[in-house]
């Protein structure tokens, strides 16, 4: 989808492909990612499994990217990441695949929905989670704490984003000036619950 905006129009932009071409304020992806992997991989396990978020997401992408130098620079085998999309549908859909895996201990989920979907998927097949498979998710939702057991997660602050952004705007109505080279980092924080543990084996 393209979208077409006025010359010098006040415009902030949030982990979107146009990050870089218009002020952005943005979550620490990287970071997040790295906390994400470096957690299960301080558990103990060998390796983790991926599966992603859409393809044309610039977030997904972003992760999925940060998941795979993550395992390299520890040295560890980088398995197939299994293609997925931002719903609990996709995380039951991989879940069917990786619990037929023995091999599969840890796994990193583009975001909480997949991961939640991916929780009963292994449960079902008689994989549990964390005894047999750790789980992480991505964003922070509220209902990753209800779900069972409560999911560990990156928390993103969707509250500062949103600040962030409409001050970028007030900044360039007050100035005349649009910079793209404006960017606000948002850090991302490691909530551990009870959804990772060390491997079994």
């Amino acid at each position: 989808m393209h979208l077409a905006l006025p010359a010098g129009m006040p415009v902030a932009v949030s982990d979107s492909a146009l990050v870089g071409y218009y002020p952005s304020a943005s979550a620490d992806q990287v970071g997040g990612v790295r906390a994400a992997v470096g957690h299960l991989l301080q558990l103990g396990h060998r390796t983790v499994h991926h599966i992603t978020g859409p393809a044309d997401s610039q977030s997904a992408l972003i992760r999925s990217a940060a998941w795979a130098s993550c395992l390299e620079e520890a040295g560890r085998e980088v398995p197939e990441a299994i293609p997925g999309d931002w719903d609990a549908a996709a995380g039951y859909a991989a879940g069917r695949k990786l619990a037929a895996d023995p091999e599969v201990t840890a796994v990193f989920c583009a975001n909480d929905e997949v991961a939640i979907g991916l929780i009963r998927s292994l449960h079902e097949q008689g994989r549990r989670v964390p005894e047999d498979v750790s789980v992480v998710g991505f964003d922070g939702l509220e209902l990753g704490e209800y779900c069972f057991p409560p999911l560990t997660t990156i928390r993103q602050d969707f509250h500062r984003a949103g600040v962030e952004m409409v001050n970028l705007v007030l900044e360039q109505v007050a100035s005349g000036v649009q910079d793209g080279s404006r960017r606000i980092v948002i850090p991302t924080e490691l909530v551990v619950r009870g959804s990772t543990a060390p491997p079994a084996h």
